[in-house]
């Protein structure tokens, strides 16, 4: 029998990288400035510190399970079913807020070339046009998806490259100070830019979900979330920092930073190329995002979590249910707020998989001490208990309102979890 093929360490850093640059950082600069300044690289630090040691349990949990499943498995073997019901039902629910962030940052991007895409009329037009175009790229059953990602992945590395290895001569030194916005510290302003520039970092959970079909995962995988992680610090410092050192006070109040700064050190063309990666990138996420959400809808159903009719494919596998539904339930959510708002209310609704997550790390080990992980994390319970301490920290630095929209699905999953334990009875299904 032929060995089956694994993925080295390079694949799994490239992953990583790909999974967690998004459209964050080219369109957040401008909050954590008009926040908290330049100290906003201090931020950016911190923001990378906390996912290290929130990807960490993933990798040790990941590496306990053959199955898929990811949170939802790791929660169900960890506190029972209630429990992974909501953190199932929330993790779709990030998915579909993911969706329509990444719709709206795509209306804000576009605003480079038509400045009335990001307001008004205009931009609602465009969003609901572009889910829907997706939705029936999906529905169509074509490779073209695969096709916008992988262009999409050049597109990122793009504006990346041009706008780090010519904006460092472009610095100016006099526009790191004062540190703090008027000089003077503001109370609240680093916790709510930590939550807000998190965004940026979210999605390297998916660096330790197929821990199994890695290559040395026990040695790779906690060597490649410290690369990666590390990698995209230094590539978010830098871009902070230039973004700063190349607008000054003017980067709190611009929109697309990154492509305005191009515009600046590259003149027009250069600031269009640049632009034109960006948006590129963006909806390259939108793609992804579009035909992911749809199948972990079929995968919950799958599992009994959802109603079995979400699981319905086409004959060319297409889960066309699910498509129809997440694009009906994504669209009033992409209308409902900017594309800041939305990326603190996705980092909020994070921590529904983050914190179960860390947890299961301590209750496996004594709960389960027969699963044999590829991965232990050093230092006994302490990484686990930062990450679960800092991670509620940083919810404490939004408002009610943020959290009530972040992880209000906790409380909407509560009647669906009976009505499905009524429907799973009916037709004979059982939670798997």
């Amino acid at each position: 029998m032929s060995k089956k093929s694994k993925i080295g360490f390079l694949s799994i850093v490239l992953l990583g990288f790909n999974a967690i640059v998004g459209s964050g950082i080219f369109l957040l600069p401008n909050k954590a400035m008009a926040l908290i300044g330049p100290a906003s690289l201090g931020v950016i630090l911190f923001d990378a510190f906390l996912a290290i040691t929130i990807a960490l349990c993933f990798a040790e949990v990941g590496g306990k399970f053959k199955n898929n499943g990811g949170p939802y498995l790791y929660t169900k073997e960890a506190f029972g079913i209630f429990p992974a019901f909501e953190v199932g039902f929330m993790t779709y629910a990030i998915c579909i807020i993911a969706a329509a962030t990444m719709a709206v940052g795509f209306t804000t991007a576009l605003s480079v070339f038509f400045p009335d895409a990001s307001h008004g009329i205009t931009k609602d037009i465009l969003i609901i046009g572009l889910l829907i175009l997706l939705a029936i790229m999906n529905l169509a059953g074509v490779n073209l998806s695969k096709i916008v990602i992988n262009v999409s992945t050049i597109g990122k590395l793009i504006p990346l490259v041009i706008f780090i290895a010519v904006g460092v001569f472009f610095i100016k030194g006099g526009n790191f100070t004062p540190v703090f916005p008027h000089g003077t510290y503001t109370h609240g302003s680093f916790g709510s830019a930590a939550l807000l520039i998190f965004f940026s970092f979210t999605g390297f959970e998916s660096i330790a979900l197929a821990a199994e079909d890695m290559d040395s995962p026990s040695k790779n995988i906690p060597k490649a979330i410290v690369v990666v992680m590390l990698l995209v610090s230094v590539i978010y410092m830098l871009i902070q920092a230039i973004s700063i050192g190349i607008l000054g006070p003017k980067l709190a109040t611009d929109l697309t930073p990154v492509a305005t700064a191009s515009s600046e050190i590259l003149g027009p063309f250069g600031g269009i190329l640049v632009s034109l990666g960006i948006l590129v990138s963006i909806i390259g996420i939108n793609a992804t995002q579009a035909f992911l959400t749809p199948r972990l809808g079929m995968a919950l159903a799958n599992d009994g979590l959802f109603p079995r009719i979400m699981a319905k494919t086409d004959s060319r596998g297409v889960p066309y249910v699910s498509v129809i539904v997440s694009t009906i339930i994504t669209i009033p959510i992409a209308l409902s707020g900017s594309f800041t708002h939305l990326a603190l209310i996705s980092s909020i609704s994070r921590f529904a998989q983050y914190l179960p997550t860390c947890l299961a790390v301590l209750v496996l080990r004594k709960k389960r001490p027969e699963l044999d992980g590829s991965f232990k994390i050093p230092f006994g319970p302490v990484i686990p208990i930062i990450a679960m301490a800092v991670s509620v920290w940083i919810l404490t630095q939004s408002d009610l309102q943020e959290i009530v929209w972040g992880l209000g699905g906790l409380i909407l999953a509560i009647p669906l979890y009976f009505f499905m334990i009524y429907y799973n009875k009916r037709k004979n299904i059982e939670f798997k």
